[in-house]
């Protein structure tokens, strides 16, 4: 059973990694010093200082258990921040201890028939090329579904990971104002995971990284699309959808679908990190930013670090900002308790529903209300789990619809009979007023202010030009190729309730004045 510690002993501070600001994501090389192996042997101190503290609170000696701890923290504190003024030692070294402590301090280990590999594990090595990093226990020895998490290219994740300036900056702002974020990205990964996780589980990816990226990207929204038209739950761009296997079939974009665009994030991953030497920080850098921009500024400085100034000075703000939130997302996802966070308990098992009654996805989504204590409803899940479905499109009598398991009970007793789907169906039919365009000298003077150039770059209410569907568009694509239309000017001018498109469909197309 796993052992858990007294609250005393559940506060590491971060500056543990106070030192480790100036690596990247691949270990220094080089002959290991004297003065290395000096600081390795008081990082091993540490360690052990820190796990005899833990074993004097089970024995419920807690002022010494306090006293240990904090003689063992100011110890590894020390070692750290001289660490990175030391040449050939490894700042990762201090990142994977600290990691591995925090496992501890979890209660993460099991206790009994892996004891005995978990104190041969807290031995540090100080060989160099030593594939087992210090601090990093041996993999055999965690549980399959935290080894599953962890796992990184036969690396623990936490060794590829700098808990440097800023991804601690990145991590206060998961915690604070992008918290909802956060916490809304769980949800909805929790209610795909079954859908999404298996390919990341067939690449030996972690599953950290999986959630990072989506909770940076979408937040877990299916249907999301960037301003530069990125779309889905991991937001591909149109031609690196197609490069992974991401077609438009039958109208529907299938960068819009969880389990084929998870299948695609793990090849371009799998790729960028060969690309990069596995080079996490790299490779993340690439996703954002293009892999070809991202490999002429590493083929400058070969070798050096994502953070290194000659390669972090040539990134866009954007990206610059991307990696470390996706990281201290992840981080978050393996240790929410060293954060005073608390992830919501999602009982995301899979099920089906067989409609009794022809029914639309917001129609459902109102007659099953807040069942099974969801309080934001389940319009956003609904959507995720059938992503090929119009919500404003009623489905027929016998459709086959993807759902929570725990929905199913909820379904038969509140939407297949009664007054709720009555209600829904009333909200949902009901006739909506459609106000007559205004006055082109009117919309012209309200849209520029009476300029004739901001009139001229605007698509005309009535010029419009056919255009037929053909393989491989999307509303994205086609409003690409116009300079005066928008996404939603064009399923305006059409009457389109939702994105999809059929080949051979005519549409309008609305003409610059």
């Amino acid at each position: 059973m796993s052992f858990r510690v007294p609250r005393p002993l559940l506060l590491l501070p971060l500056a543990v990694l106070a030192g480790c600001a100036s690596s990247g994501g691949t270990p220094r090389a080089g002959k290991v010093t004297p003065q290395v192996n000096a600081l390795y042997d008081r990082m091993n101190q540490a360690s052990k200082g820190y796990e005899a503290a833990i074993d004097q609170a089970r024995r419920g000696d807690t002022p010494q258990a306090a006293q240990t701890r904090k003689q063992a923290l100011d110890q590894l504190k020390d070692a750290s921040a001289r660490c990175s003024l030391t040449p050939g030692c490894d700042p990762q070294r201090f990142a994977a201890v600290f990691d591995r402590l925090l496992r501890l301090k979890d209660g993460s280990f099991i206790e009994g028939e892996d004891a005995d590999d978990t104190e041969q594990g807290a031995e540090v090595g100080v060989q160099p090329g030593d594939a087992n990093l210090p601090g990093s226990v041996a993999v055999g020895s965690l549980p399959a579904a935290q080894r599953s998490v962890t796992m990184l290219k036969g690396h623990q994740f936490s060794d590829l990971m700098v808990m440097n300036g800023p991804v601690k900056a990145a991590l206060e702002l998961w915690l604070t104002q992008l918290r909802p974020n956060l916490m809304d990205a769980y949800v909805n990964y929790q209610m795909m995971r079954y859908k999404m996780w298996p390919a990341y589980k067939k690449a030996d990816l972690p599953e950290a990284l999986l959630f990072g990226i989506m909770a940076k990207e979408s937040g877990g929204k299916v249907h999301a699309v960037s301003r530069s038209g990125a779309s889905g739950p991991l937001q591909f761009m149109y031609a690196t959808g197609l490069r992974f296997g991401l077609s438009n079939a039958d109208g529907f974009d299938q960068r819009f679908d969880p389990t084929m665009a998870a299948q695609a994030n793990a090849e371009y991953i799998d790729e960028q990190l060969a690309a990069f030497n596995n080079n996490l920080e790299m490779t993340l850098a690439a996703y954002n930013g293009g892999e070809g921009r991202m490999r002429r500024i590493a083929a400058g400085s070969p070798g050096a670090s994502f953070y290194d100034p000659q390669i972090y000075g040539q990134m866009s703000a954007e990206t610059r900002d991307y990696v470390p939130m996706v990281l201290a997302a992840a981080w978050l996802f393996l240790h929410p308790d060293s954060y005073h966070l608390r992830w919501p308990k999602i009982d995301g098992e899979p099920g089906q529903i067989v409609l009794k009654r022809p029914a639309s996805l917001s129609e459902l989504t109102i007659c099953l209300g807040s069942s099974q204590d969801m309080p934001e409803g389940w319009f956003r899940t609904l959507r995720n789990l059938n992503p090929r479905l119009d919500p404003q499109i009623s489905q027929p009598v016998g459709a086959r619809l993807e759902v929570p398991k725990q929905l199913e009970k909820a379904y038969a007793s509140s939407c297949a009979d009664g007054p709720w789907p009555i209600l829904a169906s009333d909200l949902h039919n009901a006739a909506k007023i459609v106000a007559p365009p205004p006055p082109a000298a009117t919309s012209a003077a309200l849209a520029g202010g009476g300029s004739s150039s901001s009139s001229s770059s605007r698509a005309s209410s009535s010029a419009s030009r056919s255009y037929t569907v053909r393989s491989g568009d999307t509303l994205v694509s086609i409003a690409r190729k116009s300079s005066c239309a928008d996404v939603e000017d064009i399923a305006r001018l059409n009457g389109l309730k939702g994105h999809q498109l059929k080949v051979g469909q005519s549409i309008r197309v609305p003409v610059c004045r």
